[in-house]
């Protein structure tokens, strides 16, 4: 599977954050991101979030990043808005797109072996660990973009 290039232009994210690390996640004791979307839909965030934008669309976005792959990151799991004190911006810039459809969250994990395969094949294209996100369509599909730098 080729990801696309795309270009994006920053956009608002608000929802529920936790901190954790692809350590972390790999234990499914310790494993946060489940329990954050768990508690998403349970709470009903997605219907609640002030300011939201017509984008109906559902988010996870990784920020805040310590420094790679290896260290600790934010995930907010959310919907697009306008604006907002706890809103998380995504940044503007390039991303590399990688798109599945199938039972979730299964799709979502083989994409993300895809992604992490993608990048051991390619280390000429860097990662910027700035913000990336999985912008969800449906039930059954969802995007991952990949911020990447480019020259």
């Amino acid at each position: 599977m080729q990801p696309q290039l795309q270009r994006h232009d920053g956009f608002a994210i608000a929802g529920l954050t936790v901190r954790t690390t692809n350590q972390t996640e790999n234990d499914p004791h310790s494993a946060r991101i489940s329990k954050l979307w768990t508690r998403f839909f349970d709470e009903r965030v997605y219907a609640v979030t002030p300011n939201r934008v017509d984008d109906m669309r559902l988010y996870g976005v990784y920020s805040a990043y310590e420094s790679d792959a290896h260290g600790a990151f934010d995930l907010t799991t959310g919907v697009a808005v306008s604006d907002g004190p706890s809103a998380v911006k995504v940044e503007a810039g390039n991303y590399l797109v990688f798109s599945g459809q199938g039972q979730m969250p299964q799709i979502v994990l083989a994409l993300w072996e895809s992604i992490w395969q993608y990048f051991e094949r390619h280390p000429e294209i860097r990662r910027s660990y700035r913000s990336d996100f999985e912008a969800y369509s449906g039930p059954d599909q969802v995007a991952i973009h990949i911020g990447v730098i480019t020259d």
